[in-house]
This record gives C-alpha cells, structure tokens and sequence, in this order.
C-alpha cells in the first residue's frame, strides 16, 4: 500500500474570499475553484492547500464539526510558511487581514518564528528554514 500526503483542506465560510486573502497575503496562486464557490485548491508546493465551504463540510460529516473562527481560541493546529523575511511577511499578511498573535521571536536554534491568525481563524506561523 502506498499513501502519500496530498492535501490539507480547511473548512471556511467564504471559499473565494478565502483564496483572494492568500493569494494577496502570501503570494499563493489559485489552482482550481469551483464555479459554485464551494471548493477551491491553492499552488503551495508538493501538498496542496484546500478551502471548502461549511455546506460542504456540514455534508461531509453526519455528526458535524468545530468551524474555526476568530472570536474563539485557534485549533491546536497550524500551516507553516517558510520565508526569508519573517518581519516583512507578518507586515503584509496583516495588511492584507491577518491577525497578529505572536510577535517574531527567534529560537534557540536560529529560527525565527511568527504568527498569524488568517481571516478564518486558522493559525499560520511564519518562519525562516531550519538550517541543515
């Protein structure tokens, strides 16, 4: 049996929205969106980034699901986005509407690590590339 890890999909209320914020944010390129707007994948590197709208997922799951959402505290998972300017990438996320939750910090092994809540809620950390 061989399974790979394809996609990370994330359940929001405004699928095009949704997209627009990522692309203007961190530069990601749409690569599908369904003409009904209920489902749309990103360009993000060898796993790609999905968003389906609550509908969608309301029809997916028969016992129903934790939407994520600003005014609640985030899921304890997060997206990681490597970069070289973690400053600069926090700046424009935010102007784009992201939502700061941890100023950057730099880590005892040289990273530096931010983080972002994006328009859904859902947290995304900003960093710079673990050295070899």
């Amino acid at each position: 049996m061989d399974i790979q890890y394809t996609y990370t999909i994330h359940y929001v209320e405004d699928v095009t929205k949704t997209l627009v914020f990522y692309n203007e944010a961190f530069g990601f390129k749409t690569k599908f969106a369904t003409p009904e707007g209920d489902y749309g994948e990103l360009i993000s590197g060898s796993t790609t980034l999905a968003f389906a709208n609550l509908e969608l997922g309301s029809a997916n799951f028969k016992e129903g699901f934790s939407a994520s959402r600003l005014d609640k505290k985030p899921f304890g998972i997060e997206l990681a986005f490597t970069t070289t300017d973690v400053e600069e990438a926090m700046e424009i996320a935010i102007t784009k509407g992201a939502t700061l939750l941890e100023e950057t910090v730099a880590k005892p092994w040289g990273q530096k690590v931010g983080y972002v809540r994006d328009l859904n809620g859902f947290i995304i950390e900003l960093c710079t590339p673990i050295a070899p």
